[in-house]
């Protein structure tokens, strides 16, 4: 690996960082000290600050030459509300909040990248910091986008990158096109009549009505979208009753959407409403229908995934750089690569190994209690954001 020899020196001191920001998770919108932290760091480094948009983001603004050509690279912050089970020194130091994305992680490598900006400002141009609270759930990127963003800090361009366990440390994945899921939330309530369970036929049992909806959800799956798209439909929670010879009032389904276009999604939502509807109507019931669009599809612009590849494969070789497997998790950076065009990489975070004594006894996988990140990732994430700027913002006759 053809590593930056000042980021490989300075990553104990950024791994201390990041350690910290470990130790002390904050969820959406209430990352106050991450955000000091963060701050301070770009400021100590004589980087230009911008705080508060999207409620708690940092953006942090590195220019060099003349030309007024500019990219931005993204980073989140937030944790995510679940208990930790590690025991090691930098544990979370919160119960119920642990840092079990990697977003510390993130923040780390991304600030790697800012402390050696600070002094080695090899480009042509203006490269954006984005700090980014609230990934998990809470649509921090629609947030600053809503904030002016974009407006405020122009870009061509638009780079993320997320840490993925289970595959060897050095390795890169980056594809064109769907990446990631849509993510979106239903709410069905079928409503009955009560009465005994004994004598049901004067009672109108939700109960039923509810399982021929999950069994016909499938056949939108199977039988209404092309085989080649892919789109999941879980209901995940059914709640009904409280007595076991008591039918119920009422029924309620939740669940979750997946899918990789809108289009997709479009008819999914059309078809869950009608099936929904007339099940219950068939029965002699009513029902209603709440369907929720969390974030849409994570789509990587072909330009820029190429180049996104280019730049790795010159750091780790073109045998380490794979293909990406789109995964139906999803991932607010969607909104970004819907304002601009951009691309969303991997970078492999191992198997585990590198968890220190008093790691918990699960696997080191996403949203997983024993998760930690890898701080060996420091400088090689750092690495591809300083040589991705150098390259996107060479100055004419360089590139």
């Amino acid at each position: 690996m053809k590593l930056i020899d000042e980021l490989v020196s300075a990553s104990p001191s950024i791994a201390a960082i990041r350690r910290d920001i470990h130790a002390h998770p904050e969820l959406c919108f209430e990352e106050m000290r991450t955000a000091d932290v963060v701050a301070a760091q770009l400021a100590q480094w004589g980087i230009a600050v911008h705080r508060g948009m999207g409620t708690t983001g940092v953006v942090g603004i590195v220019k060099a030459g003349t030309s007024d050509r500019a990219i931005a690279l993204r980073a989140d912050m937030d944790a995510l509300p679940m208990q930790e089970f590690n025991t090691f020194a930098h544990a979370s130091q919160h119960a119920g909040k642990m840092h079990a994305c990697g977003h510390d992680g993130h923040t780390a490598m991304l600030l790697a990248a800012a402390q050696h900006f600070s002094t080695q400002r090899n480009f042509d141009g203006t490269v954006y910091l984005i700090f980014q609270p609230a990934e998990e759930g809470g649509g921090g990127a629609r947030e600053m986008i809503k904030d002016g963003l974009f407006q405020k800090f122009p870009v061509e361009a638009v780079f993320g990158m997320h840490n993925w366990p289970g595959s060897e440390v050095g390795h890169f994945a980056v594809s064109p096109g769907p990446v990631m899921a849509s993510s979106n939330e239903f709410k069905i309530t079928i409503r009955g009549k009560g009465g005994h369970a004994a004598m049901p036929h004067i009672a109108l049992d939700p109960v039923p009505v509810a399982c021929q909806m999950v069994q016909a959800f499938q056949t939108i799956i199977s039988r209404n979208k092309k085989p080649i798209d892919a789109g999941v439909i879980s209901v995940t929670m059914i709640h009904a009753g409280e007595a076991t010879n008591v039918i119920p009032d009422s029924c309620e389904l939740r669940g979750t959407v997946r899918t990789f276009s809108i289009e997709v999604l479009d008819m999914i939502e059309q078809r869950m409403g009608e099936i929904a509807s007339h099940t219950a109507a068939a029965f002699g019931m009513e029902c209603s229908f709440d369907f929720v669009r969390n974030y849409p599809p994570t789509i990587n612009s072909a330009k820029e995934a190429e180049f996104a590849r280019k730049v790795m494969a010159s750091i780790v070789g073109e045998e380490r750089v794979q293909d990406q497997e789109p995964t139906m998790g999803a991932e607010d950076f969607a909104y970004m690569l819907m304002a601009k065009p951009g691309c969303y990489a991997f970078i492999a975070n191992g198997d585990g190994a590198h968890r220190e004594m008093g790691h918990g006894g699960g696997p080191c996988m996403l949203h997983n209690p024993s998760y930690d990140f890898n701080d060996a990732l420091i400088p090689l994430g750092a690495t591809y954001w300083v040589r991705l700027t150098e390259a996107w913002l060479a100055p004419k006759g360089n590139g």
